[in-house]
């Protein structure tokens, strides 16, 4: 009996010795980003953790515990991911594209996503640090266009990029293709950003080729957990005159696309975008009645 009073507070001190190394108190300063396996999220600092759980401390001071099991990634949040209320607004996922044109920012490697358009696929894949390449095409498969881009960054938000885009008219025109060398340079981060581009669109026929420049003004603003604001533009500059008689010239008029929109984020990796477009040309602006509709998702 003695010996059995001996050995029970051994095995209750064992036991607490063992559940106290179970689980760990962490002195980690970060705030995460839990984003769950059923597509929720949570923003909060870790104050212990285990192999079965996180004991997470929320911005309105709860204290919650996550099962390790239903934790998909942990992402570190920074300051300019909070705006001025302190409400957590974080990156747009789709940052580096508007509704037509990109920017300096890069896809990051190892994450692809697609862009369905009503006319179409666009598939884009990370595959290098800072590079990316893509291909588009219609429901038809013509045209079928192949792109590619490069980014640098220059400072801490400013971002430089090259890429083009060719592609052909397939098995409808195989003798009929173009190209779009182009240059961006971009202002701002994933939550914000405004870019300024500009390249040379050639287009080739039965051996014949002609080109014209253009630029565009783009940006994206994420003003809440679920909505960006966005807005692109596609300027085709006025070509050169060409004289088609002794009397008569005709110089290529220039016109512009101007696209307002909305992005609503649904989940992770998950969005859609609506788009009202306006054209430019001849000093008139002609609205277009049917709304441009692109859903975005990670693959």
């Amino acid at each position: 009996m003695k010996t059995l009073l001996l050995i029970l507070p051994f095995l209750c001190l064992t036991n607490i010795s063992f559940s106290q190394k179970d689980t760990n108190t962490v002195q980690d300063t970060n705030t995460y980003r839990f984003v769950k396996t059923d597509g929720g999220e949570l923003i909060g600092k870790i104050l212990s953790q285990d192999a079965r759980e996180v004991l997470i401390l929320t911005s309105d001071n709860r204290k919650i515990y996550i099962p390790q099991h239903t934790i998909k990634e942990m992402v570190i949040v920074n300051t300019s991911d909070f705006n001025s209320k302190g409400t957590f607004i974080g990156e747009d996922k789709f940052a580096t594209r508007y509704f037509i044109t990109t920017n300096g920012l890069p896809i990051k490697k190892g994450e692809h996503y697609v862009q369905w358009n009503l006319f179409g696929p666009d598939f884009q894949f990370g595959v290098g640090k800072n590079f990316g390449v893509g291909i588009m095409t219609s429901w038809l498969g013509v045209p079928i266009i192949g792109t590619i881009k490069k980014s640098w960054e220059l400072g801490e938000k400013t971002q430089f990029a090259i890429g083009g885009l060719i592609g052909t008219a397939s098995w409808a025109r195989p003798d009929f293709g173009g190209a779009l060398p182009f240059a961006t340079l971009s202002f701002g981060d994933r939550t914000k950003n405004l870019a300024i581009s500009g390249g040379y669109g050639a287009i080739w026929q039965n051996g014949a080729v002609d080109g014209r420049a253009l630029t565009s003004i783009a940006g994206m603003i994420k003003v809440s957990p679920k909505i960006s604001l966005v807005f692109d533009s596609f300027i085709l500059l006025p070509g050169k005159t060409e004289t088609i008689t002794n009397t008569y010239q005709s110089k290529k008029p220039g016109f512009a696309m101007l696209i307002p929109g909305v992005r609503w984020h649904q989940a992770e990796g998950k969005a859609i975008q609506f788009g009202f477009t306006e054209l430019y040309a001849q000093g008139e602006f002609l609205p277009i009645p049917i709304p441009m509709v692109q859903w975005y998702r990670s693959l």
